[in-house]
């Protein structure tokens, strides 16, 4: 029996990977959910694009961003609004609001965010 992965929000600690930037994971072999905590800061008007293999879906769970996929218009995203990203993709975000949480899924599983 494979075993269950929780990540509770009052009892973890966040990764800060990025000044203003915070994240949570729990994951499984093959799918990965990350909790985003996004504070405006000088990373948010210049998020680097960036693409990667894995197919990602977003949810804001609050406040707004734009959301940047290369070649698209680009998407004003507010909370409750999902959006999908394929494999290969060049994406970035910019954040429009002073915070904002994401959910981001990963399919596969991000290895380069478990080191």
């Amino acid at each position: 029996m494979n075993a269950v992965s929780m990540v509770s929000y009052r009892d973890s600690q966040g990764e800060r990977f990025r000044e203003g930037c915070e994240r949570r994971i729990v994951h499984t072999s093959q799918l990965m959910t990350v909790l985003l905590d996004l504070e405006n800061g000088p990373w948010a008007a210049a998020d680097p694009y960036h693409s990667h293999p894995h197919e990602q879906t977003t949810f804001v769970s609050e406040g707004e961003v734009l959301f940047l996929v290369e070649g698209d218009a680009p998407r004003h995203l507010r909370a409750g609004d999902l959006v999908a990203i394929p494999s290969g993709r060049p994406h970035a975000i910019q954040l429009l609001s002073a915070r904002a949480r994401l959910v981001d899924s990963f399919n596969p599983v991000r290895e380069d965010f478990l080191k």
